[in-house]
């Protein structure tokens, strides 16, 4: 007995489809293997040294603390910064934290950001200070 003609053409259409399927995904998985897929930026942990708090004060508009940053570049390549800066007041009742970002900080370059943290209360003296700080190299 033979196969119906339908069935002979739906044998063709699967066969073709495949074909096109692998004409056009073959390419581009040889693309991603071969590229290695996206450079991953690698962060570290950078000696408290490198950023530091270089004034700590009231914005008198907003009545905001505001904390200076300054960032000594020790990194052997050009990359960003990320600065963890602490608020507090005395007694203690809690810290807040803010991120500070500084891109495209050179080797040996000096760069300057600012942080602003919460309302601070009156009468209540102002303190800022460095909790942390990461590097990451610039991708390219």
């Amino acid at each position: 007995m033979g196969t119906s003609s339908a069935l002979k053409w739906q044998g063709w259409f699967v066969g073709l489809v495949g074909l096109a399927a692998l004409l056009v995904f073959a390419p581009l998985a040889l693309y991603v293997w071969a590229g290695g897929g996206p450079q991953q930026a690698v962060a570290a942990h950078v000696p408290a040294e490198d950023a530091a708090v270089s004034a700590c004060r009231i914005d008198p508009a907003s009545k905001r603390l505001l904390a200076g940053i300054e960032v000594t570049s020790r990194a052997a390549q050009t990359g960003s910064y990320v600065v963890t800066v602490e608020f507090r007041q005395d007694p203690p009742v809690g810290t807040v934290q803010a991120l500070v970002r500084l891109d495209g900080v050179a080797p040996g370059a000096v760069v300057h950001g600012e942080a602003v943290g919460p309302v601070w209360p009156a009468g209540v003296a102002p303190w800022c200070g460095v909790a942390g700080a990461e590097f990451t190299v610039a991708a390219g």
